[in-house]
């Protein structure tokens, strides 16, 4: 895999969340128990230890949160967003002022271990359809304001962003079709048609097989098949390699890891997998300071 780095957009998207992180844990006083005990010229070495094996992801937002707090704070890392490590394990160091690391431990834990969470979870699927032609996509089901972030963290855990939001691609679902009567062809017609979404693929959601023979003959570029079985899923599979062989079918709805394998075996392209980031346990995840 490629070495991550943030994108200008996912940095901007860190120091906003940073800003609000340090000014909810600090408010007007500061850390009124690192003032009272620790004097201003204490310098120390701290590890951030993973207590539990997992894929580690947000070093470089952990680096910001360190730099927002102190210019003399130094994050020295020993693996790199995407690793898979056992628990026990040193992922980085900070040296610097003492007050000041205290002052940014429980912030920069924050964002590693949610984000080591999402990437953890994210490898689970990654690694239960290994062998297989089929990617593994996240959704918007995000923590509010966290989405560029922990789209980020997927990346890391070997899997892939669908959509980042209701701007950057069309996906026509339910509540859509029902709009224009139902119609699927119509839907895909309009959204085509649509001066503002040129360029942009269009996926169709179908939750039968009767509503994929209808929207086949369009040959949208994706169609997600919606909570069907394992045999419809593999019926719509022949019956897409008949009549619109370069659209690409996705899976959705009941997707676990005990259900994920078979769901990819029925010949899907893509499944999306809300629980990559709406359930993800964090990462346990500790600072110790060194001798």
């Amino acid at each position: 895999m490629e070495p991550l780095t943030l994108a200008a957009a996912e940095t901007l998207s860190a120091l906003r969340l940073i800003d609000l992180a340090l000014a909810e844990d600090l408010g007007s006083t500061g850390d009124r128990t690192t003032l009272a005990l620790i004097p201003p010229d204490s310098v120390a070495t701290a590890a951030f230890v993973a207590r539990s094996p997992g894929v580690i992801a947000g070093l470089a937002v952990a680096k910001l949160v360190l730099a927002a707090v102190s210019r003399e704070l130094r994050l020295d890392c020993a693996v790199a967003d995407g690793a898979k490590v056992d628990a026990k394990t040193t992922i980085a160091t900070v040296t610097g002022p003492q007050a000041a690391i205290l002052v940014a431990e429980r912030t920069a834990l924050n964002f590693l271990q949610r984000l080591s969470g999402v990437a953890t979870q994210a490898r689970r699927f990654v690694d239960a359809v290994e062998g297989l032609k089929v990617r593994i996509l996240d959704t918007r089901k995000t923590t509010p304001g966290w989405r560029l972030l922990e789209k980020y963290a997927v990346r890391a855990g070997g899997a892939v962003n669908h959509r980042i939001g209701l701007y950057d691609a069309i996906l026509i679902k339910d509540n859509h079709i029902a709009s224009v009567g139902g119609d699927v062809r119509l839907a895909v017609e309009r959204a085509r048609a649509y001066p503002g979404n040129a360029g942009l693929p269009v996926e169709i959601e179908v939750d039968s097989l009767a509503q994929l023979d209808l929207v086949l003959p369009t040959k949208p570029e994706i169609v997600l098949l919606d909570n069907m079985s394992l045999d419809a899923m593999r019926e719509a599979v022949a019956r897409r390699n008949a009549v619109s062989s370069g659209t690409l079918l996705e899976a959705s709805g009941g997707v676990n890891l005990g259900t994920v394998r078979g769901i990819a075996e029925t010949g899907v392209d893509r499944i999306s997998v809300g629980s990559l980031t709406h359930s993800v346990t964090a990462l346990d995840i500790a600072l110790d300071f060194l001798p």
